[in-house]
């Protein structure tokens, strides 16, 4: 993948995360706080946890810091991919915001 690729997929992953939080705002869901700073998203959840999620563009790799701990996810066959397990990363933002939240919370791919 050429650097420029990598920019727009990550791109759009964030902002569909942006998006989607957007909606769950606008329909009294969750309040979740978003912050962005270029390639670095901060979700900050009602009960003081956050869930940073940031772009490293060196590596062409996201990578997710939960308190379950931190991820990186790679860009393998279309989809984002956890370097470890193998994860896919919608899934396993899903998991790591609903365990935070204490609510079943879903992020899917844009």
């Amino acid at each position: 993948m050429s650097d420029s690729e990598y920019h727009q997929r990550t791109d759009a992953v964030l902002a569909g995360i942006e998006a989607t939080i957007d909606r769950w705002l606008q329909d009294d869901v969750i309040d979740i706080d978003v912050h962005r700073t270029g390639g670095l998203l901060e979700l900050s959840l009602p009960n003081g946890t956050k869930i940073v999620i940031n772009t490293q563009p060196p590596l062409h790799e996201l990578w997710v810091a939960a308190r379950s701990g931190g991820h990186h996810y790679r860009f393998v066959d279309g989809r984002w991919v956890d370097t470890r397990d193998q994860s896919e990363f919608f899934a396993s933002l899903s998991t790591f915001a609903s365990e935070q939240a204490g609510r079943p919370l879903t992020f899917d791919a844009a």
